[in-house]
């Protein structure tokens, strides 16, 4: 278990299961193919962020997705308004 997540594998599955869920989204619940990236973009981002951590990426990468996240999220909170 160590070495899932030393290895960063651990969130590769989590991710996985993102995209997943987003076909999911896109097939059988009707969205759109842009809001559903616009909503899951940010917790994948961070998702990232912790995998760079994970995987002693040097600072930046952590850094540069983390704060990506945000205006993507705030492209989709103003997407829903």
């Amino acid at each position: 278990m160590k070495d899932l997540f030393a290895s960063g594998h651990a969130v590769d599955i989590v991710l996985f299961i993102i995209v997943i869920e987003g076909i999911w989204l896109v097939a059988r619940s009707g969205w759109d193919v842009s809001s559903a990236i616009l909503r899951l973009a940010p917790g994948v981002l961070m998702l990232l962020a912790v995998r760079f951590a994970l995987t002693d990426m040097p600072w930046y990468w952590v850094s540069a997705a983390l704060l990506l996240s945000f205006p993507v999220h705030l492209a989709d909170l103003r997407r829903r308004r």
